[in-house]
């Protein structure tokens, strides 16, 4: 992390992605605890110094890499399997880059000013609606 230039501008904030990829589950536990924790860190150690560290947890987007690997790994049937990974979603759908930039963009924002060591699951809902 380019701490000095965070430290310079006596007030900044840290995004930090964290829970959003595929592997085996014990690698991806193993990873997002360690997201969680280091959020938690930078937030507790460098709050004097008025840095603010939170991380955003997204689920699927839709990007050009999943339309890559859909037309990889299920050749002439992309569109049936865009569908079943947009049909796992709550909201019936990926995200949209933009959505999770946006929320990025508000947590570094003078907005947020009051928020530090959290997590924000961007999701549409998958965490606490997919049961």
């Amino acid at each position: 992390m380019a701490l000095h230039v965070l430290r310079e501008c006596r007030e900044a904030a840290v995004v930090i992605q964290g829970k959003g990829c595929e592997m085996k589950l014990s690698r991806w536990t193993t990873l997002s605890g360690a997201v969680l924790a280091m959020t938690l860190s930078v937030a507790r150690d460098y709050l004097h110094e008025g840095i603010r560290c939170n991380c955003i947890s997204p689920a699927r987007v839709h990007t050009p890499f999943v339309d890559g690997f859909l037309k990889k790994n299920y050749p002439g049937k992309e569109e049936e399997m865009f569908g079943k990974l947009s049909k796992s979603q709550p909201i019936g759908r990926m995200a949209k880059p933009e959505e999770i930039a946006h929320l990025v963009l508000y947590l570094c924002s003078d907005e947020a000013s009051f928020i530090t060591g959290c997590d924000y699951p961007i999701d549409g809902g998958f965490i606490k609606l997919n049961n």
